[in-house]
């Protein structure tokens, strides 16, 4: 790495944004053209004042900003390094997985690994309100960030209100605006679950993991006007899912 990286725009205080957002900016377009590859420590606090002409104070609000969108994270002790494709979940609209992956400004994938028509268990028709045994399409995908697995979700829809999604699986990437467009469907709520567990063997190799490392498990409820339409369970890397909240007095 150099001292100076190509394209380091470097803050200018008679443009009218403010030099946080400058600097924070001009971080990100080193991450984002690969001039600052993830896994790589970023310089210390000092150098960065020194590239950026710019006070600590404003570094640092750069870097928390950077922080907190998953593009950095800081390790005690160490320093901070480019993160790998992180998806950070928090306290956000309802909106579908490709949604998130844009907002965070990664670019989102989907791989279909399995889908077929089943009988709805004891769980599913529970979560769904509709009758044991009754068919449901189930949809087994990989989630993916800039190209690299993020999570496995199997998602669990009422078969008699998605007809032809089952026939249109592996064309399908982004769930949610399929059905919109194709089953007038439109998700208003959604309850969520999340618990500590671990990658399963089958799903180990997708997720580029070994066998039992700790991950998040998430469960999901979504409705539309009219009753629950999805159930989902996603495992979840847990080095590159993250959740935060923000609390308040």
């Amino acid at each position: 790495m150099t001292d100076h990286p190509a394209g380091l725009v470097r803050p200018d205080r008679r443009r009218p944004e403010p030099l946080w957002h400058q600097a924070e900016m001009a971080l990100r377009y080193l991450i984002d053209r690969g001039e600052w590859a993830p896994g790589m420590q970023i310089p210390n606090e000092d150098k960065l004042c020194e590239m950026l002409g710019i006070s600590r104070i404003t570094l640092r609000h750069a870097l928390r900003n950077l922080e907190e969108a998953g593009m950095l994270r800081r390790e005690h002790g160490r320093g901070t390094f480019v993160r790998s494709a992180t998806m950070v979940a928090g306290v956000r609209g309802l909106t579908s997985f490709t949604d998130e992956m844009q907002t965070l400004a990664l670019s989102p994938g989907t791989r279909l690994l399995a889908a077929q028509i089943i009988g709805a268990s004891g769980a599913t028709a529970e979560a769904l309100e509709i009758a044991e045994g009754e068919d449901v399409v189930q949809l087994r995908r990989l989630r993916l960030g800039n190209g690299q697995p993020i999570g496995i979700q199997t998602t669990h829809l009422p078969a008699s209100r998605v007809p032809g999604l089952f026939e249109a699986a592996s064309e399908v990437n982004s769930l949610y605006r399929w059905l919109k467009d194709n089953a007038g469907i439109v998700p208003v709520r959604a309850k969520e679950v999340y618990r500590v567990g671990a990658v399963a063997k089958e799903d180990a190799g997708d997720l580029e993991l070994p066998a039992g490392t700790p991950a998040f498990e998430v469960e999901r409820i979504t409705f539309d006007a009219r009753s629950p339409f999805e159930f989902a369970v996603s495992t979840m890397r847990a080095d590159r899912y993250e959740i935060r909240s923000t609390l308040y007095v």
